[in-house]
């Protein structure tokens, strides 16, 4: 499974430029539609450039204005080959590359844009987490608000596919890391102190609900033959 982000990774881990600016030295961009922007979308432009995301429920605001100015953002952010993509539904706003092929094609690039593969483990915490997330949506409605998820409840489905660790506090660090792999890429919030993870809207648009079904499915199988050797170095391509 893969994802894009940027060439410098921020602190979410979403696709954007390092520090959210351009570094000055493209003179062909145009600049003076840029001046009579409003503040609040050329605000609206830097957070998406440096997030990859603006979620409503925590920048309301910047988010009203990508709305309301979405013509413009996206023809600002078309001159990178860049594009706004809505869920108002959800309540996100996103970036996406403007072309992306169409088809199984790892030899597509874009200058700002880096492809990163998942290791097994992240891929199948995934994989659950979205199960997680569809499940709160089918029972509180898509958009009704933060989908929470308690580590107790992600520990056995982990075990069940990754096996036994042997001690419940391996097993706690090893869920603990790979959420905090995850959180790079904006997929979960920190931990919080009832020792539960948001999941971040973002996951219903970057994980293939086929791809994921098809892992869990093929482990659940390796699982139940007792076979199964996966470690984090290994990848998964969707």
């Amino acid at each position: 499974m893969t994802i894009s982000t940027a060439n410098e990774t921020p602190p979410m881990g979403g696709m954007g430029i390092h520090d959210g600016v351009p570094d000055g030295s493209d003179t062909n961009a145009p600049t003076s539609d840029q001046g009579q922007a409003p503040a609040a979308v050329r605000s609206a432009i830097l957070e998406l450039m440096k997030y990859g995301l603006l979620e409503q429920s925590s920048k309301p605001n910047l988010y009203g204005a990508t709305l309301l100015h979405r013509n413009e953002v996206n023809r600002v952010l078309g001159w990178l080959e860049l594009a706004l993509r809505i869920d108002d539904v959800r309540g996100l706003a996103f970036i996406v590359v403007a072309a992306m092929p169409d088809g199984e094609d790892d030899e597509w690039s874009h200058p700002l844009v880096r492809r990163q593969r998942l290791t097994l483990e992240q891929s199948l915490l995934v994989a659950i987490l979205r199960q997680q997330f569809v499940a709160y949506e089918l029972e509180a409605g898509v958009g009704a608000g933060e989908a929470r998820v308690a580590l107790e409840d992600l520990l056995p489905q982990l075990r069940a596919y990754l096996g036994d660790l042997g001690s419940d506090a391996q097993e706690k660090k090893r869920l603990l890391t790979l959420l905090e792999q995850l959180k790079g890429h904006g997929i979960v919030s920190d931990v919080d102190q009832q020792e539960r993870v948001t999941i971040r809207p973002i996951i219903a648009h970057l994980a293939n609900p086929e791809s994921l079904a098809n892992l869990v499915q093929a482990l659940r199988e390796v699982a139940g033959n007792g076979d199964f050797r996966g470690t984090a170095s290994e990848e998964l391509g969707e």
